[in-house]
């Protein structure tokens, strides 16, 4: 096993270069292992709304292990104890669901922080420190855990100078449906009013330095984000591709 420090992935964020990801909804090791071997920058395994439970995040983690593809991780609330347990399985970028505010971003920060400087808990031999062979392991991993934090809601957009200035915070990522809801256009993320504040979340998280991101699984959106600035988009979701490939399969055969 190569050592997960330095996090080149965070590297990128910092630096706000533009990386490409694909969304992971099925909860397969099988179907991430062959997304590893895409050449995504980055995957997301999603476990807001994913049947994915600590386990079978780690079954995909190891499928990933040869893959040059940042994992990311989305755990299902903005909770230390669950943070705690993808960072000592293995995640080392975390994109944190529904923040809302300052304090709720700080709390966010703190989970994958070692004391002094948060609350995570100090386990002794874990995967995340390749079992106690990773030299310096707990000195060195503060700076090299990845935090990405969602804004998806009306007090969140009320508040993303605040979210995006708190120390730790890497990027700010967009919610677009959940964002669309929100403000009253649900299944409309195209809605002007919607397109409207991603593009004023976009201009005051990059005001602040912060990369920020987005899933846009229609290929216009996708390129109109990225000629937008944004930094870190995921391009296409497992479940959407599968579909559509199935479908059209079928069709052509009928």
């Amino acid at each position: 096993m190569t050592s997960p420090i330095p996090n080149r992935f965070r590297q990128r964020i910092l630096a706000r270069e533009t990386v490409i990801g694909f969304w992971m909804s099925m909860a397969s090791h099988i179907t991430a292992e062959l997304a590893g071997l895409a050449g995504y920058d980055w995957l997301l395994l999603d476990g807001e709304h994913s049947p994915n439970d600590v386990p079978m995040f780690l079954q995909q983690l190891q499928a990933l292990q040869g893959s040059e593809s940042a994992p990311v991780g989305r755990p299902t609330i903005n909770d230390p104890v669950e943070i705690k347990r993808l960072l000592d399985i293995g995640f080392y970028n975390l994109l944190i669901p529904f923040i809302e505010s300052a304090d709720e971003a700080r709390r966010a920060v703190a989970a994958t922080r070692y004391p002094p400087a948060g609350m995570r808990g100090v386990a002794g031999l874990q995967r995340s420190n390749r079992f106690g062979t990773v030299p310096d392991y707990l000195q060195s991993i503060n700076e090299n855990i990845c935090v990405l934090l969602q804004i998806e809601s009306r007090p969140g957009i009320e508040a993303v100078d605040d979210i995006a200035a708190v120390e730790g915070v890497d990027g700010i990522f967009i919610g677009p449906s959940d964002l669309a809801a929100a403000l009253g256009h649900i299944g409309n993320p195209s809605h002007p009013e919607v397109q409207a504040a991603i593009r004023h979340l976009y201009e005051r998280a990059s005001a602040h330095g912060k990369a920020v991101g987005i899933l846009a699984p229609v290929p216009a959106d996708a390129k109109r984000y990225l000629d937008m600035g944004m930094h870190f988009v995921a391009v296409g979701t497992d479940l959407g591709v599968f579909k559509q490939a199935t479908f059209a399969l079928r069709d052509a055969f009928r």
